[in-house]
């Protein structure tokens, strides 16, 4: 019924996504997230500076607005509405020398014992009915290359028995998941079409 939709921004999505079952099914300490998010350079933004053009990205990592990023408020707010309660994270945002792709490694302490195989479930069962999310076989990972120019957000989930912590990696397409093929997405619900049309 909504009449305008705010598209969320890409590294929201990948960390909402990755940590909506946990924090719906009350699986975790809310006061323990940690988001650590790797984006290719077309997600730091369209702004001509030297730390944005490939030529100068390449061959190297670095993490940028550490602690004030514009995206953490947005992060905040979907997963304070899951969880019914105000929500606060850390979240570090890197650029790596790639065109596209955002790879977003979520942890958080485990609210009680569980194993690996019943938080799959968990995200298997979550998801079920989301054309565009795809829960990765027990054990494997996702990697960017796997959602280049798609829609789909690709999830892999294991717990750290050792640590009692929960460990998801998301990845998805800062341009296409993460901004144009989401706005199509949200389109298709306002106008009542298909969720999937014109993006398979």
């Amino acid at each position: 019924e909504a009449k305008l939709v705010a598209n969320p921004g890409c590294y929201p999505t990948s960390c909402i996504l990755g940590l909506a079952p946990l924090i719906q099914n009350k699986l975790i300490d809310l006061t323990t997230i940690h988001c650590d998010s790797k984006s290719g350079v077309s997600g730091a933004g369209r702004t001509m500076t030297s730390g944005n053009m490939f030529c100068e990205a390449n061959e190297s990592l670095k993490a940028y607005k550490v602690g004030e990023h514009r995206h953490t408020p947005e992060i905040e707010q979907g997963l304070s509405l899951l969880a019914g309660q105000s929500v606060q994270i850390t979240f570090v945002p890197h650029l790596i020398p790639m065109d596209r792709g955002i790879l977003s490694t979520l942890y958080a302490q485990n609210s009680s014992k569980r194993i690996s195989a019943q938080l799959h479930d968990v995200y298997k069962e979550f998801y079920q009915k989301e054309p565009f999310v795809r829960i990765r076989d027990l054990g494997s990972f996702p990697s960017t290359q796997e959602v280049h120019m798609t829609n789909f957000c690709d999830i892999g989930v294991t717990v750290d028995s050792r640590t009692g912590r929960s460990i998801v990696v998301s990845v998805i397409d800062n341009l296409t998941k993460g901004a144009s093929g989401q706005a199509v997405q949200n389109m298709n619900l306002m106008m009542g079409f298909p969720e999937s049309t014109g993006l398979f």
